[in-house]
């Protein structure tokens, strides 16, 4: 059971028919209540209907006995005078309740208010009862029983107040049965029990065929995804449905996620074969001349060995920083660095490097952003002529570094590639002079890091031009 209700299926099936549940209950009550109402309405409507007719003939002076409303034949009727005494009743009536007085057997009226009797009639009410001979404007009306001729029944009673000429105020209660509400009521209930489980078993069927179908590109993926995990094989694809829907954009969602994971982990075999072959370089160098220092110590190259130990404590470095970067190492966002100090700080002792910079704060790494300028300064110095320009600027919320040089320029097709690790566009140039190809690349993901951008371009002396973009702080 647990397991069966773990599906969306069967949960959105559960749902859907529970919404259906409540929905029908509410409406077959709000039926039940109004059907109820009307025919109470109707049974009350006609039970005044009889008590006026019978009012009218009171007011008409007609004798007790000869009431026409008071024959065997028609519904419970009684007739109170004003000292709440029964004074005529429907003939066979054994029992009444509801009518403010049980009695069903007549008493003779009182002396001055007998039947056919001319003495006065009471006067006007000043609180708006009926003068002599009129009957009330409005009924009132209860419910009860009544056992006429052996059957009980329940009734809906009007009860309308009349004066008299000659028998003061009387107040005539009179019945109509409620049969046909209860038997109406009692259908409607039956149609419901029967109608609303069928209703919900539909509702139910249909909403688990339709979210079967629904869901089945779903379970599509789902399989595919279990496949590409088992096989380890990232250049699979889950299937994409012909559809614009939310499973539709989950689907390319999960292949865009799919080529972002294959080009990250190409990317990282790309990374360790480099790394593994850059780092192979100075290591065979050092270990040869250890062991011909081991062999022949007068053949020691002192200055070599420590070359190529500079060079691999460098390339480590950079490695480091990079493993520090790709595992999303950001910087302290309260720390404030003045560009402008730093780019001087950087660019002190080189030669042929002029500064013009502004006092600009940005937030973030000094220690990062001084490897930035450090690296950009060094690629600048490695490809120009003779001069090297560094500016600091403001441009709105941005802060400006560029570093240009006199020399050749990166060409338009490789200013993007040139930011890829291991990356040397010059293949003949020596490891001493062009380095690992991890300078820019470091550079760029630090700026990215920092909320930046680097770019390369064209500087105006016809050298290549890279601009830091940072916010400012």
């Amino acid at each position: 059971m647990r397991r069966l209700f773990g599906s969306v299926r069967a949960r959105a099936t559960l749902a859907a028919t529970l919404v259906v549940a409540v929905a029908l209950v509410a409406a077959g009550a709000a039926v039940l209540l109004s059907l109820r109402s009307n025919l109470v309405g109707e049974a009350g409507t006609e039970a005044e209907r009889s008590a006026r007719a019978v009012a009218a003939e009171l007011a008409a002076r007609t004798p007790y006995d000869r009431l026409s409303g008071l024959d065997g034949d028609h519904e419970p009727v009684q007739v109170v005078d004003g000292d709440g005494r029964l004074v005529a009743a429907s003939e066979d009536l054994e029992r009444i309740s509801g009518t403010g007085t049980d009695a069903v057997e007549p008493q003779a009226p009182a002396k001055g208010r007998g039947d056919g009797d001319d003495g006065p009639a009471d006067a006007d009410d000043p609180d708006g009862s009926p003068g002599p001979g009129e009957i009330a404007g409005g009924a009132t009306f209860t419910n009860g029983s009544a056992t006429i001729d052996g059957e009980t029944a329940d009734y809906r009673f009007a009860a309308l107040e009349v004066e008299t000429p000659d028998r003061g105020r009387l107040t005539v209660h009179a019945g109509a049965p409620l049969a046909a509400e209860h038997g109406a009521v009692r259908t409607a209930l039956s149609v419901m029990l029967i109608g609303f489980p069928l209703l919900l078993g539909v509702v139910a069927g249909v909403t688990w065929l339709v979210t079967r179908r629904a869901l089945r590109p779903v379970e599509g993926i789902r399989r595919e995804m279990a496949a590409i995990t088992a096989s380890e094989d990232l250049a699979r694809r889950v299937p994409e449905p012909d559809t614009h829907d939310e499973v539709a954009r989950l689907a390319r969602t999960t292949n865009q996620t799919l080529a972002a994971l294959e080009s990250s982990v190409e990317r990282q075999r790309r990374f360790v074969a480099d790394a593994s072959h850059e780092l192979r370089s100075p290591i065979a160098s050092l270990r040869t001349q250890l062991e011909v220092a081991v062999a022949h110590p007068e053949l020691l190259d002192l200055e070599g060995a420590v070359e190529d130990t500079v060079r691999l404590q460098r390339l480590a470095a950079d490695l480091l920083l990079l493993a520090r970067l790709d595992a999303g190492e950001r910087p302290a966002p309260d720390a404030r660095v003045d560009l402008a100090a730093l780019v001087r700080e950087e660019a002190a002792g080189r030669e042929g490097v002029t500064v013009d910079a502004e006092p600009v704060e940005v937030a973030g790494s000094r220690g990062q952003l001084g490897r930035v300028l450090a690296n950009l300064l060094d690629n600048a110095q490695r490809h120009a002529r003779s001069a090297v320009a560094v500016t600091a600027r403001r441009e709105g919320d941005w802060a400006v570094v560029g570093v240009a040089d006199d020399g050749d320029g990166v060409p338009a097709a490789d200013r993007e590639r040139i930011f890829e690790r291991f990356v040397r566009l010059d293949a003949a140039r020596s490891r001493d002079d062009g380095g690992a190809g991890l300078g820019l690349a470091i550079a760029r993901d630090v700026a990215v890091r920092h909320g930046g951008t680097l770019t390369a371009g064209a500087a105006p002396a016809g050298g290549a031009l890279f601009e830091l973009r940072l916010p400012v702080a």
